[in-house]
């Protein structure tokens, strides 16, 4: 790790500590964004092949781009979404009976740049579609 790098992570620590996140809560968001990332960028395929998921039964599989055969492989997108809403409840029950408002978290699917966003009430205008505003959110990278 370059020292620009441990400066930009301690500077998003800090930032979710901010929020109502304790240490331990900010470093797991992190790892939960990069895993996210990795799944999408699996999901629209590398040299190897890509992961699919089984629209019927929900399993995932791995389809091999050398002989189309498809394994099953394990699912590492749902326990990051579980454990991701885990978090952010935690967090607004903590803060509730503070003025802290309540966040919600976005996950963009597109694998060319971060997954995770925390939003706070105010980066989205009433009404609107999160997708047209996250990038307002705090980036999780």
């Amino acid at each position: 790790m370059t020292k620009r790098e441990a400066i930009r992570q301690t500077a998003q620590i800090n930032t979710l500590i901010g929020l109502g996140f304790n240490t331990e809560e900010a470093v797991k968001l992190r790892r939960i964004s990069m895993t996210l990332q990795r799944w999408y960028e699996l999901e629209c395929g590398s040299d190897g092949g890509c992961i699919e998921r089984d629209e019927e039964s929900g399993l995932t599989y791995w389809r091999s781009e050398y002989s189309g055969r498809r394994t099953r492989c394990p699912d590492r997108e749902t326990g990051a979404v579980h454990r991701l809403r885990d978090i952010i409840i935690a967090r607004n029950v903590r803060q509730s009976h503070t003025e802290e408002p309540f966040l919600t978290y976005y996950l963009q699917t597109d694998p060319r740049g971060a997954a995770l966003y925390i939003l706070r009430p105010q980066d989205i205008p009433e009404g609107k579609d999160p997708a047209a505003y996250y990038s307002r959110g705090i980036c999780i990278y």
